[in-house]
């Protein structure tokens, strides 16, 4: 499948091209995206079909693990295809238990993106996203030191381009003053609109917008709506959600996560269903319309 047959084209982001439909590499560490995978062999199979696919977008954070998905990505993929972006996530870490902490001093960004270049074996980073807030939801505050960390990379050339993980629109204002931001990556999808407004401003400063979790994330998407929709369209209603995501906004851009290649393989033929007028008015209303 050559990259223009992927649903939903390409996207710049910045001066890089990426394909529309990605790949979130966080699901090939073990559960709870801790430890090692159950088959280590399926993810690097995972990871090469993505690429042989089309698929120039690869979702990744070195605390995935942590640094087992860097790791995965390059044994797989490198050396890398002069095309494919790789975008990784600093500002958390995880403890011997597997927790989530913060870690956005601007010590602990400068160390991890190094670490991200040396596991990922790269000169430079193509984007890095700062993770701001907690699981699904932005923490309000000034970022201006973290990100201003972030911002001194990119001018000594270890970053190409910036983006913000769960933010708000004031965050994202603060960091724009700093330096230029090409993605915001928020928690988004067909049942979960509380991020309408910033999308649509996104897309309107041509800002990639990447919705983690498009498919419910713990919460699996349920919705009588959507099941009708599916059955009448003859898909799946995770293949209608992700539809509905490539149709809401031109710089919408998705990462789902598997460790199966047939899923895989689902998610991208999913992806490329098209909703007509009447299917994408009713879809619009689960979540309370923009």
């Amino acid at each position: 499948m050559a990259d223009n047959e992927l649903p939903g084209g390409a996207y710049r982001v910045g001066d890089l091209t990426v394909t529309r439909f990605g790949y979130g590499a966080m699901q090939l560490a073990g559960p709870g995206v801790f430890g090692p995978p159950k088959d280590r062999r399926a993810a690097i199979e995972v990871l090469r079909t993505a690429v042989e696919l089309g698929i120039r977008h690869i979702d990744t954070a070195d605390f995935y693990g942590p640094h087992v998905t860097n790791e995965l990505i390059r044994e797989a993929l490198a050396p890398y295809p002069d095309d494919l972006r790789i975008v990784t996530k600093v500002g958390a870490r995880r403890d011997g238990q597997g927790a989530w902490l913060h870690a956005r001093t601007p010590a602990e960004l400068v160390q991890q993106v190094h670490d991200n270049l040396r596991r990922l074996g790269l000169e430079a980073l193509d984007v890095v996203n700062l993770r701001v807030g907690g699981f699904d939801s932005p923490e309000p505050g000034s970022i201006a030191e973290p990100f201003g960390a972030l911002a001194e990379l990119r001018e000594q050339g270890l970053i190409r381009h910036l983006g913000l993980s769960t933010i708000n629109a004031d965050q994202l204002a603060e960091a724009q003053s700093i330096a230029p931001v090409v993605c915001v990556q928020n928690f988004y999808n067909i049942a979960n609109r509380q991020d309408d407004a910033l999308l649509d401003s996104t897309a309107r400063q041509d800002i990639a917008y990447v919705p983690y979790f498009p498919l419910g994330g713990m919460s699996p998407l349920q919705s009588d709506a959507l099941h009708r929709i599916a059955v009448q369209l003859e898909a799946t209603p995770l293949s209608v959600a992700l539809a509905w995501l490539l149709q809401r906004s031109p710089n919408l851009l998705l990462i789902p996560g598997t460790s199966s290649v047939a899923h895989l393989r689902e998610n991208i033929a999913g992806a490329a269903v098209e909703l007509p007028a009447d299917a994408l008015a009713e879809l619009d209303a689960i979540g309370g319309g923009s």
